[in-house]
């Protein structure tokens, strides 16, 4: 039997306290969400880009939205090294 804890755990148990979710579904949701955040940003100015122009919008509006949209989405923290981590913490 494994010992280790599901990846995001934490957060799995906070939307099942707080919402009607069940665990099963909760942890469903937060796997597509950082499915969802854990696009490359290339990938994501590609696909925004050609479902902005497939509504018809052009370049000179489609990319200063998508300038906005990239500022505001979440980004994977860098890997950190072991070394890195301590002089985080201890200077």
């Amino acid at each position: 039997m494994s010992t280790a804890r599901p990846l995001h755990e934490d957060l799995i148990q906070h939307l099942t306290r707080t919402t009607s979710l069940g665990p099963g579904e909760a942890a469903r949701v937060v796997a597509e969400v950082v499915t969802y955040f854990s696009e490359p940003a290339e990938d994501f100015v590609r696909r925004r880009h050609a479902e902005l122009k497939a509504r018809g919008l052009t370049n000179e509006q489609i990319f200063p939205g998508i300038a906005v949209e990239l500022s505001a989405r979440p980004v994977a923290a860098p890997e950190l090294s072991l070394r890195q981590l301590r002089r985080i913490v201890y200077g």
